[in-house]
């Protein structure tokens, strides 16, 4: 790259975003923000070097962790106030997003200095994009809770959700949350787990979540950075009456199954699929 096609940088916070695997996937404006800036600052500083050798670039570098992260916000703030350019990095992915971050930028911020977002990849946005479920409304709540009463809790609460939830989670605990979806959300809630997004060994498995569950229980052990994305709940409109009551009523009637769920579409507004999985759903509570 030109150096005299390079912009050069007004003082401020960059958060930059870099690859969440193949480092190919770096933009060219974060490596000319990387180029330019005063200091780097990194959730690990091995980690980052070894991105910064790829590409070239010699820039000095400090810590910046979940551990330090209070002390050194202050410390990277009293430069920023004194006019240099900082770029705050994690090890993969974008700042902020479940990842240090969040402290500098509030301080920046309250400081009036300026933020720059240097934009790029996060692995729920690319887990979402491949996912195959709707991604017209979605949510990304970060890592499910570790306890089992807890994480149920959380997944009762997403239960009629109409936005395809997004969380990452750690590889030990996604067979135990794949059996938590299952029974709290049902067998036939749509599910897709990304596994090593960009890496050499990235996966997906898609479907019913008791489907997902068998796939990845057959493996002899999940490992890696796991993205979880659940599919939209059904929410019965108000005022109507329960799928389940509703759809006793049409089999007393004398219909089969399927015309039954049909009919019970077009009475809630839902697709057949739909009302097949609530149906699903609230007969394996």
């Amino acid at each position: 790259m030109d150096k005299g096609d390079v912009t050069p940088l007004a003082p401020g916070l960059y958060v930059v975003a870099t690859p969440i695997g193949n480092l190919s996937d770096i933009t060219f404006r974060a490596i000319e923000v990387l180029q330019q800036v005063d200091v780097i600052a990194c959730e690990d500083t091995r980690h980052t070097r070894k991105l910064l050798d790829h590409y070239g670039l010699s820039k000095p570098t400090v810590s910046y962790h979940e551990h330090n992260e209070a002390d050194r916000a202050q410390e990277l703030l009293a430069r920023l106030t004194r006019g240099e350019r900082i770029a705050v990095v994690s090890d993969a992915g974008t700042p902020g997003i479940s990842d240090p971050g969040y402290r500098v930028i509030r301080a920046a911020i309250g400081a009036g200095v300026a933020v720059f977002a240097v934009p790029g990849p996060a692995a729920f946005v690319a887990a979402l994009a491949a996912s195959g479920l709707p991604s017209d409304a979605f949510a990304f709540r970060g890592f499910l809770p570790a306890r089992r009463g807890e994480r149920r809790s959380a997944l009762e609460a997403i239960a009629d959700s109409e936005l395809t939830e997004i969380f990452y989670e750690a590889p030990h605990r996604l067979l135990e949350a794949l059996e938590d979806i299952v029974t709290t959300l049902g067998a036939e809630r749509p599910v897709a787990i990304a596994r090593e997004l960009t890496k050499i060994h990235e996966q997906f498995f898609r479907g019913p979540a008791s489907q997902v569950l068998e796939q990845v229980r057959a493996r002899a052990a999940t490992k890696g950075e796991i993205v979880l994305l659940i599919g939209k709940g059904v929410r019965v409109p108000a005022g109507t009456a329960g799928l389940s009551t509703r759809f006793a009523e049409l089999a007393a009637q004398g219909l089969d199954e399927k015309a039954a769920i049909k009919q019970l579409a077009k009475e809630a507004g839902l697709s057949r699929d739909e009302v097949f999985r609530e149906l699903q759903r609230r007969r394996s509570r």
